[in-house]
């Protein structure tokens, strides 16, 4: 990365952390001052047009996203973040996940917007006044599904790739094709499709003076562990199944490897143009916990691993590394 990048990955791994961890209050005004909760809430918008397109949830519902309007010097800024939430790999998954927030906009409720996204000056200083978008996950498939058909019986749609070109087409219409500078980010499952569309993105930007993107916890372990084997690498053959998800890949890498290790952003890296940010815990605790086990993450966070577990941890023993 660029040296004169530092200070925008620190400023976002320190924004994006008082996100998740901040206490709200409704309709902040931009003038409110020291001393005041900046957090405010803000309806979503729904894509109507975008069922014409089947570009739709996985209940067929129109997909949606939380738009605050930026304002002075910050009028043609745009930080648009794509929401995380994990996957879907099965049907009996996919139909559950579609009864909730994550796979139907019907039950989607007003976003909380803080930290990176706070229209506070002295909170947020480089981005307060930017034009936010939270781009709301409701297909299961990391915004990468495209199949036509419909299992009359399940009523499952698999089109997420045709919602991120919907919900973009959307902005474009309301401001971002006019973007001075830009940012597509994603979080967790949505760190990949961040990455995945990071130079389409620029592409459709051409007025733009600088477009980047940020891939947030988006990388995930390929460990060989004896009592888990490869957990990631079936996940997500699972789902590029599921969802169709091969014809979205880069053809770079699946004309390399199997679709399903194309979804490890390791993997489609090399390709990109535009530049691109990477935050990654070295001790992920999701990661830690379900994939690496052995309950090596609850001696990590007491700070007291024995030696055959640091051991194990690194990959001499009980696993290692692909």
């Amino acid at each position: 990365m660029a040296t004169r990048s530092v200070q925008l990955v620190c400023l976002l791994i320190c924004s994006l952390s008082i996100m998740k961890t901040a206490s709200a209050k409704v309709n902040e005004s931009p003038k409110q001052e020291k001393g005041k909760d900046h957090a405010y809430f803000v309806d979503k918008t729904i894509v109507q047009n975008a069922v014409s397109k089947g570009a739709v949830c996985l209940d067929g519902s129109p997909p949606a996203y939380h738009l605050d309007r930026g304002f002075g010097h910050g009028v043609r800024n745009w930080i648009i973040l794509l929401s995380g939430g994990a996957w879907c790999r099965n049907i009996t998954d996919c139909l559950n996940r579609s009864k909730t927030d994550l796979g139907s906009s019907k039950l989607m409720m007003p976003f909380i917007f803080l930290g990176i996204f706070s229209k506070s000056k002295r909170e947020n200083p480089d981005f307060y006044n930017w034009n936010k978008v939270f781009v709301r996950y409701c297909d299961g498939g990391s915004f990468t599904g495209d199949i036509e058909s419909v299992d009359l019986a399940t009523n499952l749609h698999f089109r997420g790739a045709r919602i991120f070109d919907a919900v973009i087409e959307d902005l474009l219409a309301k401001g971002l094709k006019d973007a001075k500078n830009a940012i597509l980010s994603g979080g967790s499952a949505n760190g990949y499709p961040a990455m995945l569309y990071c130079d389409h993105f620029h592409n459709l930007l051409p007025k733009a003076h600088r477009v980047k993107c940020l891939v947030d916890a988006g990388y995930f372990i390929r460990v060989k562990n004896p009592l888990l084997e490869n957990v990631f690498e079936s996940l997500f053959r699972d789902v590029v199944t599921l969802h169709g998800s091969a014809k979205v890949l880069p053809k770079s890498c699946t004309s390399r490897m199997k679709p399903e290790l194309c979804f490890f952003p390791e993997n489609i890296q090399q390709d990109m143009k535009t530049p691109f940010f990477t935050v990654m815990s070295a001790f992920d605790s999701y990661q830690v916990d379900n994939i690496v086990g052995s309950n090596i993450g609850d001696y990590i966070r007491a700070r007291n691993c024995t030696e055959s577990q640091n051991n194990a941890f690194k990959g001499k023993h009980t696993f290692k590394y692909l």
